[in-house]
């Protein structure tokens, strides 16, 4: 988590911009994330020619040798804040912009419109020293403090609310990753990606669980042009996603402006993983929503409908791991049982782990679960794993404290040992359900509807 120290000399820079005339949020997060950026591509070269003098070869460089001074280690400590400015303005920001112009990449799709905001030199010299002192040590920290910086900036964002677009928290986007255990040969996509947490994550578990397939070449090649798939609707968090990617050293993310659920999405069994947290609060214009989607539920529910694109988009085989809001584990209308039968009975349900409704405070108090699922076509469901978490490792109210209870380990470790689980009473944390049970109560998934509770006399 983000400390205290940090959050303020965030604050400082925020404000630096915002008496500057940038009041839009996401115009600062974007000018903010470019500079980031800039400063991190150096600190990026600085460690490749580290390691190429220790091991005695030639690094691979982003900077030519006449962009050296393009270099945030250079221009920083120019002293003259007009020269900084027309440097950054004139030649490195272009720079940036067409690092990878030769090719159709992601990133140069959408740094292709960046616009350079900052209006005065004063304000520029500010806001350098300000992130030079933030001290985003990313060797030290698995770079998750990036990822903080990111979702704290992302929580001023007031509209983050009410586009749908709030953050996942990571620690809830890690556990989903280490429940479904990426591997190299995995082909992963998020279809609502907003800034990419849940790539990212992935991309690091595979890192620490797959170090060897950095030693394939056909893995290799894999991983940085045709693992990670990731949708948004908004160009600015495709443009932070991208960079974000990038950042973390996946070379070529395909990372799409689209609606997933539209008829211009065109695929199908195409993807071995999702990950997703998609927007609940919408709904749709059913005329603009595909209509193979509708055959699977009538709605115009997003939650619904992203469920039923997940299940087309999948392989057979291929797995799934979702947040999903309350109302879709025991939501009566049609289209609610529609969705539940056909992953039950057309398809693998494996687990349900219900979380408490305080886990996307600040920006939500909705109850959600996470629905395990595996695409076969041909049903496969026998029994369902219930988990009723009710601790994440932090406080519940909008503060978020950390505290001491926290589940996770304990759901990660169950669920990679579900043979185990059988015998468990339901007046336990996490239990089994027989897939007739669920059948005969409508498909209900709610937790509360298999719990027993013990009531312990006074």
């Amino acid at each position: 988590m983000i400390t205290g120290d940090l959050k303020n000399k965030i604050d400082r820079i925020w404000e630096t911009f915002w008496t500057g005339g940038i009041t839009n949020p996401l115009d600062v997060i974007e000018q903010f994330t470019y500079l980031l950026f800039i400063k991190q591509l150096d600190e990026v070269e600085t460690q490749r020619e580290a390691d190429a003098a220790i091991l005695g070869y030639e690094p691979d460089k982003i900077f030519p040798d006449e962009a050296q001074e393009y270099r945030w280690s250079k221009f920083k400590n120019l002293g003259d804040a007009a020269k900084m400015y027309e440097l950054i303005q004139n030649k490195v920001f272009p720079f940036i912009k067409n690092l990878h112009s030769d090719s159709e990449s992601a990133y140069s799709r959408y740094m292709g419109d960046a616009i350079f905001k900052i209006p005065t030199p004063g304000m520029l010299s500010k806001v350098v020293d300000g992130i030079d002192g933030l001290g985003l040590d990313e060797a030290n920290d698995g770079g998750d403090s990036k990822g903080d910086l990111y979702e704290y900036l992302l929580s001023k964002v007031a509209t983050a609310g009410t586009n749908g677009q709030f953050r996942t928290p990571r620690h809830i986007i890690k556990m989903m990753v280490d429940m479904v255990q990426p591997n190299p040969g995995d082909t992963i996509i998020d279809p609502a990606m907003g800034s990419a947490g849940f790539l990212i994550e992935a991309q690091n578990y595979l890192r620490q669980h797959h170090s060897d397939l950095f030693m394939d070449d056909d893995q290799r090649e894999h991983f940085n042009n045709n693992m990670f798939y990731g949708n948004d609707m908004d160009t600015t968090m495709l443009r932070i996603g991208a960079m974000n990617m990038m950042l973390h050293g996946v070379e070529n993310p395909n990372i799409s402006y689209r609606d997933s659920l539209s008829e211009s999405n065109a695929d199908e069994e195409k993807y071995s993983l999702v990950l997703a947290n998609p927007p609940f609060k919408g709904s749709l214009d059913a005329e603009a929503v595909a209509a193979n989607l509708l055959k699977v539920t009538k709605t115009k529910k997003t939650e619904l409908l992203f469920l039923a694109l997940f299940l087309r988009i999948l392989k057979k085989g291929g797995r799934a791991a979702v947040i999903v809001p309350d109302g879709v584990l025991f939501g009566s209308s049609k289209a609610h049982k529609q969705i539940r039968k056909e992953i039950i009975e057309n398809n693998k349900l494996t687990a349900v782990v219900s979380m408490p409704s305080g886990v996307f405070k600040p920006y939500a108090g909705v109850s959600t679960a996470i629905l395990f699922f595996t695409k076969t076509g041909a049903g496969g469901t026998d029994n369902v794993w219930f988990y009723d978490m009710k601790a994440d490792g932090f406080s519940l109210d909008d503060k978020r404290q950390p505290v001491q209870e926290n589940d996770i380990p304990d759901i990660v470790a169950r669920y990679g040992n579900l043979e185990a689980e059988t015998n468990r009473k339901r007046t336990e944390q996490s239990f089994v359900v027989p897939v007739e049970e669920i059948k005969n109560n409508d498909y209900d998934l709610s937790i509360n509807k298999y719990k027993e509770i013990e009531y312990v006399p006074v």
